[in-house]
């Protein structure tokens, strides 16, 4: 069986052409406006980082930021997803995110500190590790990449609330069972952060037979992660709340 890795030529051109289109609207001395702008601003800002299963590889664009988004709504949380990159459908009321195909952890790492200066999330989802499994990528070392991550996001926004999530199975061996390896490594860095660091166990919410590919999961098995951030979301009620509201609550 072929296995994809959360990068192939479709979302490389889909990447292009969402570049493209900012830099057609951009004006001179101005940032390019994005394809599908924030929608929900004034909300509780909530960054989606990770890979393309947190960008939603087809054959599901958004992936479970959809109905997570829809939760939400119907739960009466007004958030506001933010990010860099935007994709997904209309039924996705705030498109943006930190999805980046293909990508390992020290890829995230390089980048974070920019990213969260740049939209200051109150509340973080992380879902990373699929990559440097799949690329073998100094597989033993992913936990230590993951803590330096989790430091570099605690250290440039103390107060924010980290969702880390033990990361979706793959089908067939070895990966399968080096993804269990690494989330059973994933259980012990969480352990050592401190209370604003959350441990999500999304791996036991989706089976291979939830997988479009092998990788990536099936529209079906999106919509079964989004229950799961939900829940984990609504269990740190300060998550939900702006910063400064939440601080006021505590005292």
């Amino acid at each position: 069986m072929r296995r994809f890795t959360c990068v192939n030529v479709m979302s490389m051109l889909g990447i292009l052409l969402a570049t493209l289109v900012g830099a057609v609207f951009a004006l001179p001395g101005t940032a390019a406006v994005a394809a599908v702008p924030g929608e929900s601003n004034g909300g509780v800002r909530i960054m989606p980082l990770g890979d393309s299963i947190t960008d939603g590889f087809t054959p599901y664009p958004g992936g479970y930021r959809v109905n997570l988004w829809q939760r939400l709504a119907a739960g009466g949380y007004r958030v506001d997803f933010v990010g860099s990159l935007t994709n997904g459908p209309a039924a996705l009321g705030d498109h943006d995110h930190e999805g980046h195909s293909g990508w390992r952890i020290d890829q995230l790492d390089a980048n974070i500190v920019n990213w969260l200066n740049a939209t200051d999330p109150r509340t973080v989802l992380l879902h990373i590790g699929t990559n440097d499994i799949n690329q073998n990528y100094d597989v033993a070392h992913a936990p230590d990449r993951l803590s330096a991550l989790i430091d570099h996001i605690l250290g440039t926004k103390p107060g924010v609330e980290l969702f880390v999530a033990q990361i979706i199975t793959e089908q067939g061996e070895p990966h399968a069972s080096m993804v269990n390896t690494y989330n059973a490594a994933i259980a012990g860095v969480v352990r050592s952060k401190g209370s604003h660091v959350h441990l999500v166990d999304m791996h036991s919410a989706l089976t291979a037979a939830d997988l479009a590919d092998g990788v990536h999961p099936s529209k079906a098995g999106y919509d079964k992660m989004a229950p799961v951030w939900y829940d984990a979301l609504r269990s740190v009620p300060a998550s939900l709340r702006p910063l400064r509201a939440s601080s006021a609550a505590n005292g």
